[in-house]
């Protein structure tokens, strides 16, 4: 039975990100940690201590790291991919965490399959406890005409 829980796991983790979009961003990271957490544990331990111990620490990581924007910081980011000229900057600082962030989007596209839809990539410059981290990410605009982080 252990052969067999161990080979569908890493199956059952693919399927349940494959439905992740519904979920907001920390709780994919929950889901993602969780699933790697109990896959580390099991790997680790080699009993259901171990794994559960995984799950459990592989959650609230996952969950932190996910939720690492919070709301006004979403605002904000899709403020700027809303307005923000092509190639110019716009920035923000976080009042209630001091997270500091830099937008440079780029100019919106259209994807042929998806005529209706722009999308614009931006590089994000994040400044959390004096570290910088440079990321590229891509919004496009969702049915609801809202910018929506891709994948």
């Amino acid at each position: 039975m252990k052969n067999i829980s161990r080979f569908l796991l890493p199956f059952l983790l693919l399927g349940l990100m494959s439905c992740a979009n519904e979920y907001s961003k920390g709780q994919q990271g929950a889901l993602i940690g969780a699933g790697s957490g109990a896959i580390i544990g099991q790997a680790i331990g080699r009993n259901k201590e171990a794994t559960l111990i995984g799950v459990a620490v592989g959650t609230l990581l996952g969950y932190i790291v996910g939720n690492e924007m919070d709301k006004y910081d979403r605002l904000q980011l899709n403020h700027a991919y809303e307005f923000g000229p092509s190639g110019q900057s716009t920035a923000w600082r976080n009042p209630d965490n001091g997270k500091s962030y830099e937008v440079i989007p780029q100019q919106a596209y259209v994807q042929p399959s998806q005529p209706d839809k722009p999308c614009r990539r931006a590089e994000i410059l994040a400044t959390i406890d004096g570290r910088t981290e440079k990321t590229y990410t891509t919004a496009c605009r969702n049915n609801a005409g809202n910018w929506e982080l891709q994948n």
